[in-house]
């Protein structure tokens, strides 16, 4: 059976992992016949964010492993447990958490820098050509990781013009689309950069989540 690596930054859509991305992700390696293991960076979360609010909360300090094992029921990894022999690929859902906790996207745009526990994480799927999913909003990290490679992130001007800035090669895809960079074994999905509905989101993840599956064969 094969083993998927899924990389989590928090638990919610304004802090950290899109919640509904995270869990359709883990649905869809599981449907599709894989297994998966959970992993996030043991570091503090840029800030936390009120989702009744939508307010910042100044005196509240949180762990981005530790909010995200609420999604993992429990079951994860920092991500310098990683013993990359025992996976075939690795998956990262969205939230703001992928552009404010594995990387500083949100507020650095195309300036932005990788967390070093997330470079190096990432780097031996790269290192051992095993292949990486991005979705959402993560794709903002391609660049940065890889040399001149093909991501989307669906539609968004401002930030597709950001990929390019960085090295990328943006490629526009509605909500049920993949772009897939053969060479890089590489692929990535819009998923709530344009969904309406768990449903919309469901189509690419899916797609992407099998997808990778099949270029770990």
């Amino acid at each position: 059976m094969k083993k998927f690596a899924v990389l989590l930054s928090g638990a919610g859509v304004f802090d950290g992992s899109e919640l509904h991305e995270a869990v359709l992700t883990l649905l869809s390696v599981t449907q599709a016949g894989a297994c998966y293991q959970c992993f996030a960076p043991d570091i503090a979360q840029m800030h936390v964010v009120n989702h009744l609010t939508g307010e910042v909360d100044v005196k509240d300090k949180r762990n981005v492993l530790v909010e995200s094992a609420r999604i993992a029921r429990g079951e994860i990894k920092a991500t310098t447990d990683l013993v990359i022999g025992e996976f075939d690929g690795l998956l990262i859902p969205g939230g703001f958490g992928a552009a404010k906790n594995l990387c500083n996207f949100a507020v650095a745009g195309s300036e932005c820098e990788v967390a070093p526990e997330v470079i190096d994480f990432i780097n031996e799927f790269i290192e051992t050509k095993k292949p990486v999913g991005f979705i959402c909003i993560s794709p903002v990290m391609i660049p940065k990781l890889y040399n001149q490679a093909r991501g989307t992130i669906g539609h968004d001007t401002e930030t597709a013009h950001a990929f390019n800035l960085m090295g990328g090669q943006h490629v526009e895809a509605n909500v049920d689309q993949i772009v897939v960079d053969e060479a890089n074994k590489l692929v990535s999905t819009p998923a709530y950069m344009l969904a309406e509905n768990i449903a919309q989101a469901q189509l690419g993840i899916d797609k992407l989540v099998r997808k990778v599956i099949e270029l770990a064969a």
